[in-house]
């Protein structure tokens, strides 16, 4: 699997490397469906529970599962990738979100749009933490706990109808690894067992409802959101993540 997560992380990386004003998200569909053909990998998200493409490419308020389309990319949008694939049987899940921007303007954008910028590295932030909590005999709620703190902390809310999972030979597996809660709840991680982490936050309201494209949810209040994930393995010492180059 840490082969395989390396080749999403990769691919990750050039995807991240095309946004830009004015692409759209099926432009970045395109190149996905390329690299995956160029690693030899297949797709972990076409035709699951019937989702029509390789990858989720989620918009501002759109928070999960939205389908790739011919809608140009705006300056200062914000943009989620969240994607998955299978190498070797085994499943591996991805994702992140960052600014439509050109190149080189990250801190202009990052200046003129703080709770944007902010978004992203509390989001980012919180992954990071909650993986650190990862050891086996530890309960899952430590991971979700640390989560909420953070991010609550910061004035944002977690999208509690969205979780983590367990990930391995099927795309979703047990346990939950939900993004609030107590340090004492959830089952107790074990060494071997592999998961993948996904704090997904938005700067209102936490509620959310169906799409209009059939898979994707949004906020309910149309407010702006942002997706880390990565898969991770518990071994004996602690966490490796094998979605990273």
């Amino acid at each position: 699997m840490k082969e395989g997560g390396k080749i999403l992380a990769v691919i990750l990386r050039e995807l991240k490397e095309m946004v830009k004003p004015g692409i759209t998200t099926k432009n970045i569909e395109k190149k996905a469906e390329e690299l995956l053909s160029r690693h030899k990998v297949d797709s972990a998200f076409l035709n699951y529970g019937g989702f029509p493409s390789v990858l989720c490419a989620s918009v501002n308020e759109e928070v999960v599962h939205c389908v790739p389309n011919k809608k140009e990319l705006k300056n200062g949008d914000l943009l989620s990738i969240d994607m998955g694939l299978i190498y070797k049987g085994f499943n591996l899940d991805s994702a992140v979100t960052v600014p439509v921007i050109e190149e080189g303007e990250y801190w202009n954008w990052a200046a003129l749009n703080p709770q944007k910028e902010k978004l992203i590295q509390v989001t980012k932030k919180a992954l990071e933490l909650g993986i650190k909590e990862i050891k086996p005999g530890r309960r899952t709620g430590v991971v979700s706990s640390v989560i909420q703190k953070l991010v609550e902390n910061n004035n944002f809310n977690i999208v509690k109808e969205l979780t983590g999972h367990g990930i391995g030979r099927r795309l979703h597996e047990d346990p939950q690894i939900p993004n609030f809660g107590s340090k004492n709840e959830g089952p107790i991680m074990k060494e071997g067992m592999v998961i993948a982490v996904e704090p997904i936050v938005s700067v209102g309201d936490w509620r959310i409802k169906e799409g209009d494209d059939g898979h994707s949810y949004v906020t309910k209040d149309r407010s702006l959101t942002a997706h880390f994930e990565h898969t991770v393995a518990i071994l004996k010492d602690g966490p490796i993540i094998l979605t990273k180059e």
